[in-house]
């Protein structure tokens, strides 16, 4: 039954990986994986920027999964920097794809964003990509996108007006270096976390889904 919640571990390259899924309806057209903000920062799967885009996906009847990267939460291992953590989202897209036979669609926030881009633009299980606060330099740390100029498949990037960890300027570059289909939406008078804008985003996400990927009810 779709709004059911679940939880359970997934098989991960360094370990266990704690997860939830929320279940979807028996006609959902695609399944859905959401990444979460940096570990070594308090990022978790139950992040409420996760959580609101967890929320728009499982509204249009997908099952959506949130895991927590390694050594986050009980996940098994330890933080590698985004190396190992590209592959903890390649064992989540492994288990959606047992389990749902369906394309899946990707959102990930601020690092969970950074780290699952580089594995799912190329994945051809993947139908479209969502980044929300596409971070471009955080606590010393500068991400780079280059990757995302072969990434063809529908692209959703959604920032705050005032991200303190994409400033407009910068993540412009990125986002006109990055080949159609895509759109860029700037929340205005918000910094990274969209505080108190939430409801907006998840409203983004369900727009641009039902626009470019159209899930049709299976008859």
């Amino acid at each position: 039954m779709a709004g059911e919640i679940k939880s359970l571990f997934l098989p991960g390259p360094s370990g266990k990986l704690e997860a939830l899924l929320n279940t979807g309806s028996a006609q959902a057209t695609h399944a859905a994986l959401v990444a979460h903000p940096h570990p070594l920062y308090g990022g978790t799967m139950h992040n409420k920027v996760v959580f609101s885009a967890m929320k728009a996906l499982n509204n249009l009847g997908f099952p959506a999964l949130r895991f927590n990267f390694r050594g986050a939460g009980l996940s098994e291992g330890t933080h590698d920097q985004g190396r190992g953590e590209v592959e903890d989202v390649r064992a989540a897209l492994d288990w959606l794809e047992r389990e749902f036979h369906l394309p899946i669609i990707f959102a990930g926030f601020s690092f969970g964003a950074a780290t699952g881009l580089r594995i799912c633009c190329p994945d051809k299980r993947v139908a479209g990509v969502i980044s929300l606060g596409t971070p471009v330099e955080a606590e010393g740390r500068f991400y780079t996108y280059s990757f995302l100029r072969e990434c063809r498949k529908p692209k959703l990037f959604v920032s705050g007006g005032h991200d303190e960890y994409g400033p407009l300027p910068e993540l412009q570059k990125v986002i006109d270096s990055v080949p159609e289909p895509k759109q860029f939406v700037i929340v205005e008078g918000v910094g990274h976390f969209f505080e108190g804008k939430l409801d907006q985003v998840r409203s983004l996400i369900e727009q641009w889904v039902k626009s470019e990927l159209q899930p049709q009810t299976k008859p």
